[in-house]
């Protein structure tokens, strides 16, 4: 009973000293993101795609700023979200909205940093990929298209994640160049575009292609139903013997786009804090979802 009562304790421990981290973490992303739009791209009618992209242009259109249209924006994308995925998976995101609305505005009377739209597009989306990178590692979203990507997914899912992210993209960069009357900002928006999922790649995965990850838990069953219904990717089952338990196991073998595997590693971390995992990278994968085996390589 006391061991018991010492393990609740701990585990209600480690659970605050989680969500201290992660809310210091979104807290610091927060405002990375806010100085990137306030105080580089926005000043310099760079729209990178997303709700940002478009809550720059409605700003331009309408003189309202561009912090407090990226809260009008996101309400309604956070009511679906709500209404798809549940009150839990949209707090930590609802702080990370109104907090990046709120600095954005506070930050803009200070205007741009640089009046190069080049080196604002680097600095910006250099900014931006760092402030999501951080934000996607502790299992919260910025809200936005991210939710708008994940309702599609569920009700198309043949769709693929990236296609839909640079059609949403192609789409804001398009109408940059429509509401500016300048085809050159349209052109440095899609290279801001291009530099943020370049960089955001950098800060989540290093140069890695794939990740190729085995899980050994008890709770393998948990695991691979989270990661089926979630993720939409496959798993094999791999069997295993503890050396030391004496027991049979499941070992979870599955290979996943790094775009992804944060969230894996968080349904891991949620579902079984003691789990064992092997991550590697996966320089080439050939089947479905990934390279045809019959294709030739260049």
């Amino acid at each position: 009973m006391l061991y018991e009562t010492k393990t609740k304790k701990e585990n209600i421990r480690r659970l605050i000293t989680q969500q201290i981290r992660a809310y210091t973490v979104i807290t610091i992303s927060s405002l990375l993101y806010a100085i990137a739009v306030s105080l580089f791209l926005d000043p310099n009618a760079l729209a990178p795609g997303g709700v940002t992209g478009i809550s720059i242009l409605l700003n331009y259109l309408t003189g309202i700023s561009t912090g407090t249209w990226i809260l009008l924006l996101n309400i309604p994308i956070l009511l679906l979200g709500v209404w798809k995925f549940g009150v839990k998976f949209i707090l930590s995101t609802i702080y990370c909205i109104v907090l990046t609305s709120i600095t954005t505005n506070l930050l803009e009377p200070f205007g741009a940093v640089t009046l190069d739209p080049l080196l604002a597009g680097i600095v910006g989306s250099g900014l931006i990929a760092l402030a999501l990178g951080w934000v996607f590692k502790v299992g919260a979203t910025t809200g936005g298209m991210d939710i708008i990507v994940k309702v599609l997914r569920v009700h198309f899912p043949h769709l693929k994640t990236g296609s839909l992210y640079m059609f949403l993209d192609s789409a804001v960069v398009i109408s940059s160049v429509l509401v500016f009357r300048n085809i050159d900002l349209g052109m440095y928006a899609a290279i801001t575009v291009f530099l943020t999922s370049f960089f955001l790649d950098l800060v989540l995965y290093g140069r890695d292609g794939a990740k190729l990850v085995y899980i050994v838990s008890d709770l393998s069953q948990m695991i691979t139903d989270r990661i089926l219904n979630e993720l939409d990717i496959g798993v094999t089952y791999m069997n295993g013997y503890g050396a030391y338990s004496g027991k049979n196991k499941n070992v979870i073998l599955c290979v996943i786009h790094k775009q992804l595997y944060p969230k894996l590693e968080n349904i891991v971390k949620e579902t079984d804090p003691y789990a064992f995992m092997i991550v590697s990278g996966a320089s080439e994968i050939y089947g479905e979802g990934y390279k045809n085996i019959n294709s030739e390589k260049l």
